[in-house]
């Protein structure tokens, strides 16, 4: 047994019934399985069985334990960070970058791409993924870091826990210098040719600005996706979630609040996919009687980060007249580059 929640694969998953596909769906000749090998689906926060006596003896959890069906990682972080009305839209600052909003109604952002089964039973978790995402600050730290790893070695800390001083560094708009942060292609956002490009360069421009370039890269194209999520459901996004590692940077949280003009506020912890499936197993087992009781008592917002409207003024600039430029102007030397 499984979590209807779970399916996310290429797997024969009809993803607007949630349920497995019907017999004579094209994609069972697509991916060749037999029904008998896939498991039966029980929806989120629905009891798959309890702890046998071997289980209990193999892992120490106590015999006759329910075990209750969660959902996959972004679909537990969106409901860890209390995002359950389709206006919060939840970004989640990981190795991949995303944005999610939860649903009733199917809705597919993307066309052909279909929206994943929520932790949330009968809703929808709207995704648009940047491939890489907060990667990137890895790369960054691999390529260009080494001064932070000396000194967050020699202090104990983290290199990650120094970078909030090089986005204070370099003033918002990042004197001009704009990047795309494709630095793996998508399915068709982007496009499968899509590559990373940084343009704007000057002899002003350092270390610093080409790391703020990379959080500001990613915080644009997150509002492209929110964007292409308001324009296909009608719902306005008023304000984010933001979870994930990279949600502890203050600065990263600010310049988010601020390219997108919105609030963006990180849950109270920022583990938030734990917590989701926390709370699904909290509904389940009826510790909580419903999602709602649940989120009120087992999650909150934590600080809020409000958009400065002259900064925010000097994004909508650079957003609107170079970064959405950027893609239709670059793709074709892309598909060259591919070839």
């Amino acid at each position: 047994m499984d979590s209807v929640a779970c399916q996310v694969g290429y797997v024969p998953f009809d993803y607007k019934a949630q349920n497995w596909s019907k017999s004579w769906d094209w994609k069972w000749q697509a991916v060749p399985i037999d029904l008998e090998m896939l498991p039966d689906l029980v929806p989120a926060a629905q009891p798959l069985g309890e702890i046998t006596s071997q289980a209990a003896a193999d892992s120490g959890i106590p015999v006759g334990l329910p075990l209750i069906a969660a959902a996959a990682d972004k679909a537990t972080e969106v409901l860890g960070a209390g995002c359950l009305e389709p206006h919060i839209g939840c970004l989640s600052y990981g190795s991949s970058a995303t944005i999610n909003t939860t649903h009733r109604k199917y809705i597919e952002v993307i066309p052909l791409i279909p929206p994943y089964p929520s932790a949330v039973p009968g809703a929808y978790s709207l995704e648009i993924q940047i491939y890489r995402g907060y990667w990137m600050v890895t790369w960054f730290k691999q390529q260009f870091g080494l001064r932070e790893q000396n000194l967050a070695e020699a202090r104990g800390l983290e290199a990650e826990d120094l970078f909030d001083d090089l986005v204070r560094a370099a003033p918002p708009g990042s004197d001009g210098l704009v990047l795309q942060p494709y630095w793996s292609p998508g399915l068709r956002f982007p496009g499968p040719e899509a590559r990373g490009a940084v343009i704007g360069f000057s002899d002003a421009h350092t270390r610093a600005h080409l790391y703020r370039a990379i959080l500001e890269g990613l915080a644009y194209a997150l509002r492209e996706g929110a964007e292409k999520t308001s324009k296909r459901s009608g719902v306005p996004i008023t304000e984010l979630r933001v979870a994930g590692g990279g949600s502890q940077s203050d600065a990263a949280l600010q310049l988010t609040a601020d390219i997108f003009g919105l609030p963006a506020s990180r849950p109270h912890l920022y583990e938030a996919s734990g917590l989701g499936a926390a709370i699904d197993a909290a509904v389940g087992s009826g510790i909580h009687p419903d999602f709602p009781a649940a989120i009120t008592a087992m999650t909150r917002p934590g600080e809020t980060f409000e958009p400065d409207p002259q900064v925010h003024a000097r994004y909508d600039e650079l957003y609107h007249g170079v970064y959405k430029q950027m893609y239709k102007q670059l793709q074709p030397l892309y598909k060259n580059m591919r070839k």
